[in-house]
């Protein structure tokens, strides 16, 4: 492993010096002893929680080039900080690929970030693979024709199921939502409407944010004082965190749902207080290494050996760890597929041809599923609440599609 000084970049996952030439010399980023993928990852800034997504996949292509490689060829894994800054993604991609040469983008965070860079990836015919974002557009096969979604459903399907879960409590209740202001944010707020339709307007009051904003306390004030007696948490962990603590510290208690990418315990229940969070409905689609129904189940048993191993650091009890190992083992499933092709087309080709793929660390039922006209691989989740300790699943599988 060789570690990469200098601002911007975190690591660089590299084993073998690169040949000069060799037979698949016309692949971008490809010789016959190795394949270069690359991502930005915010490991500071606002959101540098989701850092653990890069590290476990990190540590992931590290096993598997411990193990042999992909089909003899090892991953050289190049993963550079972008702190959640859209321009700096932008930087940091054009020199993954300019300079680095990479092959695929693969897993990069943020709904603007991914934004920002697909109409450049995809002038230079590069597959921008299992990103990190759940924004229902991304699965639009005509306006990002080269971009697979990552293994999670997306926020839009996600809203809906809170919105059809609230009103069968109550039929006319009323909605409060604190929102990031971009695309993440937005999505929500679509799927809010498209389960309440033309009441939309009649119920539903939105506050937003900015990233930069230091809190969102006056935010929720005004979402208590709508008198709305729902509350949609659409935020990432640090906003997350605030929007429960000051909702319960005004002694505001109305049924609250919780984005899942806020979820983790370490980062953003125990910090908002856990009293706060108690009740707390939200959705999850993979294993949670916390719940002790998985304690005998081989594929957990499998990922706490990774972690140990590879991440040795990582927060266990992190399901983002669980979600790096997801991506990671869907990233390299595809790249099996391609056999010695490893041409952009042949990587793209198989992205989206796969067939009910199981993943060992999502839920039970769930399977990636693409095809060139379905670009999203999970469209299920399952309720889960919290319990003042620990998530508890609830219900069947549900689907937002």
């Amino acid at each position: 492993m060789r570690f990469v000084g200098g601002v911007g970049a975190l690591c660089a996952l590299a084993v073998l010096a690169w040949p000069a030439a060799s037979g698949s010399a016309e692949m971008r980023g490809v010789t016959a002893t190795e394949i270069r993928i690359g991502q930005t990852m915010p490991y500071s800034g606002p959101v540098s929680a989701f850092g653990a997504l890069g590290r476990g996949e990190v540590g992931y292509f590290r096993m598997l080039n411990e193990r042999g490689g992909i089909n003899g060829r090892k991953v050289n894994f190049i993963s550079l900080d972008d702190s959640y800054a859209p321009p700096k993604t932008v930087e940091q991609t054009r020199r993954l690929v300019e300079s680095d040469e990479v092959a695929v983008i693969f897993s990069s965070i943020g709904t603007a970030h991914n934004t920002a860079i697909a109409k450049y990836l995809q002038g230079k015919n590069i597959p921008q693979l299992f990103l990190g974002s759940g924004a229902s557009k991304f699965g639009d096969v005509t306006q990002f024709p080269q971009v697979a979604m990552g293994v999670q459903a997306p926020f839009r399907y996600e809203a809906r199921l809170y919105a059809r879960y609230a009103l069968a409590k109550n039929p006319n209740a009323r909605f409060a939502v604190i929102a990031q202001n971009d695309d993440y944010g937005r999505d929500y707020l679509a799927g809010l409407k498209d389960a309440l339709g033309e009441k939309y307007d009649a119920v539903v009051t939105v506050a937003t944010y900015e990233i930069t904003d230091p809190t969102i306390d006056s935010q929720i004030v005004k979402l208590k004082a709508s008198g709305a007696d729902v509350f949609v948490i659409a935020a990432t962990p640090k906003f997350a965190a605030q929007s429960i603590r000051k909702a319960f510290e005004i002694g505001w208690r109305p049924l609250t749902f919780l984005s899942n990418t806020a979820v983790w315990i370490s980062t953003v229940m125990e910090p908002a207080g856990v009293e706060a969070g108690t009740g707390i409905i939200s959705t999850a689609y993979v294993k949670d290494p916390d719940d002790p129904a998985w304690k005998d189940d081989p594929g957990m048993k499998d990922w706490h050996a990774f972690m140990t191993k590879y991440v040795p650091d990582g927060d266990q009890r992190d399901t983002n760890y669980v979600n790096a190992y997801n991506s990671a083992m869907a990233m390299e499933a595809v790249l099996k597929a391609c056999g010695d092709d490893l041409s952009s087309e042949n990587i793209l080709k198989q992205a989206f041809a796969i067939k009910n793929l199981e993943l060992p660390m999502l839920l039970p039922g769930i399977r990636l599923n693409t095809s060139p006209t379905d670009h999203i691989p999970v469209d299920q989740m399952q309720f889960m609440r919290f319990n003042g300790k620990s998530w508890d699943r609830f219900g069947e599988l549900q689907t937002g599609n």
